[in-house]
């Protein structure tokens, strides 16, 4: 078993918080010494309250689904004897109303993945990518539907 921590620090700094103006800016760090500058976000919370360059929660879920795959992916890549010299991935998540609830209900992973050498066919980069899915840590752990939407060569 594994843990893992972060800590998530706010301060209210002076606003009167009762009547709900106050800034959603707050920080987060992690063990490794990292601290990230984070926020509601401006599509949740108007702005001047919350922080539009700060990494917000979605954005956050996002990015940690498209790094688990990521990761993944680079290992099996790796295992294969494919070189991997680049891996960008533009993913997007769609958060909506479903059963009453405001949740991420989709996030779709949009890699592009440049090799040297001898790249996998189409149809092994997808295999590649469809047992990364299986194995994301993160994945397993949400009912968001993600999908890889790999580009048409």
């Amino acid at each position: 078993m594994s843990r893992f921590s972060a800590e998530v620090t706010w301060k209210r700094d002076g606003a009167t918080f009762t009547d709900r103006r106050y800034s959603r800016g707050h920080i987060w760090r992690f063990d490794g010494g990292a601290e990230v500058p984070a926020s509601a976000s401006p599509h949740v919370v108007p702005l001047p309250y919350s922080i539009e360059e700060n990494v917000d929660p979605e954005e956050a879920y996002v990015a940690a689904l498209s790094s688990c795959h990521m990761l993944f992916f680079l290992d099996f890549a790796s295992r294969k004897k494919f070189v991997v010299d680049s891996y960008v991935d533009s993913a997007n998540g769609v958060m909506e109303k479903q059963d009453g609830k405001t949740l991420v209900t989709r996030v779709e992973l949009c890699p592009k993945v440049t090799y040297t050498g001898t790249a996998p066919s189409p149809k092994v980069e997808a295999e590649l990518h469809h047992a990364a899915h299986d194995a994301c840590f993160l994945a397993n752990s949400v009912k968001t539907d993600i999908s890889i939407k790999l580009a048409q060569i």
